[in-house]
């Protein structure tokens, strides 16, 4: 869980991870899959993240 909250709170906004959509990874452990795809979530969403941040301070999208 705080390795998900700590790429969102990247000074500048963005996550660390950056997928590849070419990169075949059927080879990776769910887990790992499920968190790349909220990191591309939120990466994709950063505006509207930034938006919610605007009236609730340190909101983050949950991870699951």
């Amino acid at each position: 869980m705080h390795i998900a909250y700590s790429a969102l709170n990247q000074p500048n906004g963005t996550a660390v991870f950056s997928p590849d959509p070419n990169n075949d990874n059927s080879d990776l452990p769910e887990p790992l899959l499920r968190y790349q795809a909220y990191l591309a979530a939120c990466q994709k969403l950063s505006k509207e993240i930034i938006a919610i941040q605007k009236y609730s301070p340190g909101w983050q999208p949950a991870f699951r």
